[in-house]
């Protein structure tokens, strides 16, 4: 059996880092929402502007001691990052290509969310400006209705708005939509999402509507006062997106991802092939090489202690664990089979220390493969283990039961 401590880790020196910068701040809090967002009355611009740009330094002069990382992008989320004063989001980028500079000709990708609010939307020119080359706004819907039902503080004229907007300023956008929304029909859904498509994003992220606990709409449900598709409605409309969206050129790259052919989030791909990412902000995870061990990061969660501790310390870390070769193998697993590629067994023994088949229940995988939900292809690059379309409509069940 394989052992549980930590194994010798190889260096990713070679590999970009992902950057994630948190910004907890929101106008309103989602009833469907149970992110680190957090509604103020008055945001305090300069002391979280001063306490990231503090807690990025502190984290790169560890991250470089074991030799310069190089940055491949930068994702600032939220809450609500289009609320940030676009001087920050500029300074932050600045530091960010100081403290780990781009591969000579790479130009990091830049991604800020937004709220398509007109106000918000207004600010889009000073983001971009501000170094930001990819805007994902988070429209999720182009009803009325729905944004209402929602808690969305834009209406669907709005949405369309921002996103001609951000076409004209950006190289690249994304924005996401919301479906299996309450009495949602697959027609309507599909109409919904033909225009969606129409506004010319080429990428977009699209969520099954899920109740969260502790959320607003977790209380409605549980009264009996809110009510989702069943299973076999939501299953349909995830089919009728994929072929939607195939239809406009954009093609599933990931369990919610679509994307055009060379247009997929580099940043989100470097979570999903278990790469390197630092995250800092209030509630940042993280997974980043240091000392030969890959380390599993996290910041306080809440806001105002975050800063505290950052003033204080440094950093707002919280959490600093080093992971075994079975934990790593184990979150591989749960990231790279909701890629439409698979995990290539060669950088899975080298990003885990372990055997791709170790880390399998080995009757699962074999009823899983007899099920036409996974398959092990031969490439080029060898042996790749993915999950079939029917395998990520089911991924969650089978993932529980085939990784040990």
């Amino acid at each position: 059996m394989p052992s549980d401590a930590p194994a010798p880790f190889p260096s990713t020196g070679a590999e970009p880092l992902a950057l994630y910068i948190h910004w907890p701040f929101c106008l309103a809090k989602c009833p469907y929402c149970d992110f680190n967002s957090h509604v103020r009355d008055t945001i305090p611009q300069a002391r979280f502007a001063a306490a990231l740009r503090r807690e990025l330094a502190h984290e790169a002069a560890r991250l470089n001691a074991d030799g310069p990382r190089r940055l491949g992008s930068i994702f600032f989320g939220g809450g609500t990052p289009s609320l940030m004063d676009p001087d920050t989001v500029a300074a932050l980028i600045a530091d960010a290509r100081a403290l780990f500079p781009p591969q000579p000709g790479a130009d990091p990708e830049i991604t800020l969310e937004a709220n398509p609010t007109s106000v918000e939307a207004g600010r889009l020119r000073a983001f971009r400006d501000a170094g930001v080359n990819r805007a994902s706004l988070g429209v999720q819907s182009l009803d009325d209705t729905a944004l209402h039902l929602l808690g969305r503080q834009h209406s669907a004229s709005q949405a369309v708005a921002a996103l001609e907007l951000a076409r004209g300023l950006f190289g690249r956008i994304s924005f996401d939509l919301i479906y299996a929304r309450p009495g949602q029909a697959p027609a309507d859904w599909r109409a919904e999402l033909d225009r969606a498509l129409g506004l010319a994003a080429d990428h977009l992220s699209l969520y099954q509507l899920t109740i969260e606990p502790g959320t607003r709409f977790e209380a409605l449900h549980r009264q009996g006062l809110l009510a989702l598709p069943d299973e076999d409605t939501a299953a349909a409309l995830y089919q009728d997106t994929a072929l939607v969206a195939a239809r406009h050129g954009l093609l599933a790259y990931e369990v919610s991802n679509y994307a055009r052919p060379g247009a997929e989030s580099r940043h989100n791909l470097t979570y999903w092939r278990y790469g390197d990412y630092l995250g800092i902000g209030p509630g940042a995870h993280g997974r980043v090489t240091m000392g030969g061990a890959l380390h599993a990061t996290r910041r306080h969660r809440a806001p105002e202690p975050w800063a505290e501790r950052v003033e204080c310390h440094g950093t707002g870390q919280m959490q600093d664990d080093i992971l075994s070769p079975r934990d790593r193998a184990r979150e591989m697993l749960l990231m790279g089979l909701r890629l439409t590629e698979g995990i290539a067994q060669d950088r899975f023994a080298r990003r885990t220390g372990m055997a791709l088949a170790q880390a399998l229940d080995p009757a699962i995988l074999a009823a899983a493969r007899e099920e036409g939900y996974l398959c092990l292809d031969e490439t080029t690059d060898g042996t790749v283990l993915r999950a079939t379309e029917s395998g990520r409509l089911r991924l969650e069940a089978l993932l529980g039961a085939l990784v040990l």
